[in-house]
């Protein structure tokens, strides 16, 4: 056992929202699921007034496509949320918030299969008042010619396979053909299915793990169509329009609002965030339009002080050692075990285990066994090759 997972930090269970915030090192973190991910001009302006007049003007972009708004004041919460509800981002309580779990793919189109699904889908999970699903519990619509939550967190998908749309969950290799209209209700019922089937002892747990361990699917999950490869988006122009990283998926609020007055945001699960049909953006500060810019080469979560979990400051770190990696390495650095920056094995991981110490782990999570053990922040950017010596 290293020395970071003998630190054992809280593990929550539960995700933070608009009306259920999550109290942090600075201040309450406010999570705003924007409906189908997308945010108007109007909505993301808002937001970045909201940011600087109740929190500490920092927005976080999450791993599930939601922004966050940090540094929020417990005693200005309320008067938040009414500023929120004013632009439309709060639902009509916080149970229906957290069922309200559904990422789509940021390409979709109005009208098209992922459109419709995630609208039909969003709507039955709020009305769905007897599904008390774990908190973490989620669903991703991904029903493009191409692929791109494959790798994103999800319990229940829906996609597109050789075979056509198919409903899947996660874990499972086959999975029930259905249609734009059969598909919402499908879910709904493979996520009553999960609960019936003991998927949540206690009220937690992931489909994942039931599957692993050996639960029958529903009659007719039979389908073993092929999912087509998924294509990793990268910054700078698409389709779609322009993809702006985030280094850390945080910015600043005056930024958010600078890009939100130049056109609508659609929030995606890969730390970046899409100007919708904007094929050229003004550069703004702490935006990436270069795919090889190093800081894409690192991730960290908050680190301390801004998390009461963190053992040690993380990004600065991260930062400083980015322009030391080789171009096809990536760094992981966490404050504690948890790994909430980057959940899976990474190549590299920095797990700090105090103030000025930290494991390094190749090829693992943040809690698993280091290669090398109370390396000092301080000699690691004297000799960032014992990141990669060996490997």
């Amino acid at each position: 056992m290293s020395a970071a997972s003998a630190h054992s930090p809280k593990v929550y269970g539960w995700c933070p929202g608009a009306l259920r915030p999550m109290m942090s090192g600075d201040g309450l973190v406010v999570r705003v699921r924007a409906p189908l991910g997308r945010l108007t001009r109007e909505q993301g302006i808002g937001i970045a007034d909201l940011s600087r007049r109740f929190g500490n003007g920092l927005l976080d972009l999450s791993a599930r496509a939601n922004l966050q708004m940090r540094g929020i004041r417990q005693e200005s919460h309320p008067e938040l949320i009414a500023g929120l509800r004013k632009l439309g981002l709060v639902d009509d309580d916080a149970e229906a918030e957290a069922r309200r779990n559904v990422l789509l793919t940021p390409f979709w189109r109005d009208g098209d299969d992922t459109h419709r699904i995630a609208t039909a889908l969003s709507t039955a999970l709020t009305a769905a008042t007897d599904l008390k699903l774990p908190g973490k519990f989620g669903f991703a619509v991904d029903c493009g010619p191409t692929p791109v939550l494959q790798n994103v967190a999800a319990d229940i998908r829906i996609e597109r396979t050789s075979d056509g749309l198919t409903l899947r969950a996660d874990g499972a290799e086959t999975g029930l053909l259905v249609t734009v209209e059969t598909a919402a209700d499908a879910a709904l019922d493979l996520a009553r299915w999960f609960l019936t089937s003991g998927g949540a002892p206690s009220g937690r747990g992931r489909m994942k793990t039931l599957i692993a361990n050996g639960a029958t699917l529903p009659q007719g999950h039979t389908t073993g169509a092929t999912r087509p490869q998924q294509t990793q988006p990268l910054p700078g122009r698409c389709p779609s329009g322009t993809l702006a990283a985030l280094a850390f998926g945080q910015i600043e609020a005056d930024s958010f609002a600078a890009l939100a007055e130049q056109s609508p945001i659609r929030l995606t699960p890969w730390r970046m965030l899409l100007l919708e049909g904007l094929a050229t953006c003004a550069p703004c500060d702490g935006v990436i339009f270069d795919a090889a810019d190093p800081r894409l080469r690192v991730t960290a979560c908050t680190g301390a002080p801004g998390c009461p979990q963190a053992l040690g400051v993380t990004r600065q770190l991260a930062l400083d050692l980015a322009p030391t990696l080789p171009a096809n390495q990536t760094l992981h650095v966490s404050g504690c075990a948890k790994g909430c920056a980057h959940p899976g094995p990474a190549p590299l991981t920095l797990t700090a285990t105090g103030p000025d110490t930290f494991d390094l782990i190749r090829g693992g999570t943040a809690a698993d066994r280091p290669a090398h053990t109370d390396l000092t922040a301080d000699a690691l950017r004297r000799a960032p090759d014992i990141l990669t010596q060996g490997t």
